[in-house]
């Protein structure tokens, strides 16, 4: 395979950069620990695989070629960012989920594997990303696969790695001014990436 190194580096700092699943990660992690975090992350991981074998199919190329199909799903990703922000927003307080679990780990799970299925941009990322990295002479299969495996290895090792770093910050969270500023900064950050998914273009 050409460049696998390259793309682990590409796909590393990717994965770095702050978006939807980097703030529900560190939410998670704020509200029910590092390990209650990890729900939430298998869910980001699966999304990043779901995405990748979706923008390799011919759904991915259509969602290329289709503005129509493009712009729906870019909207209804939009409102559903929307409505998490909103609902951050709206929060009291996170004092009483620091101490006390109060959403089931399924239902992290499939907040986080929402959020990476409903965002359009991550297909576009694969579907620009890997033939690049890919040799015709191979098997493509085969080497897809190592790709998209590494990737949500990655995804995996980075977000737990917010996680560890948002549970060490939790005892300044313990007070109610920490737990609501990171409430509205939550919530404010989840409305821009709404507003900013709404307004994106191909």
């Amino acid at each position: 395979m050409a460049n696998y190194g390259l793309f682990i580096i590409l796909a590393t700092l990717t994965v770095l950069s702050p978006g939807p699943g980097v703030v529900l990660t560190i939410s998670n992690s704020l509200r029910h620990g590092w390990t209650g975090s990890l729900p939430g992350i298998f869910g980001i991981a699966l999304g990043a695989f779901v995405v990748a074998g979706i923008s390799a199919s011919s759904v991915g190329v259509i969602l290329a070629t289709s503005a129509t199909a493009f712009t729906l799903l870019k909207y209804v990703g939009a409102a559903y960012l929307l409505y998490l922000g909103i609902k951050m927003w709206r929060a009291k307080s996170f004092i009483p989920e620091l101490k006390v679990t109060s959403s089931r780990p399924w239902r992290r799970f499939s907040e986080a594997l929402s959020i990476q299925l409903l965002n359009p941009k991550a297909g576009f990322f694969f579907l620009a990303v890997f033939p690049q990295f890919i040799q015709s002479e191979g098997n493509y299969y085969s080497q897809f696969f190592l790709l998209v495996s590494s990737y949500s290895l990655l995804v995996l090792l980075v977000h737990t790695g917010y996680a560890l770093m948002a549970n060490s910050a939790r005892s300044w969270l313990t007070t109610n001014s920490g737990a609501r500023i990171v409430g509205k900064l939550s919530g404010t950050t989840f409305f821009c990436f709404g507003v900013l998914m709404a307004s994106a273009s191909k």
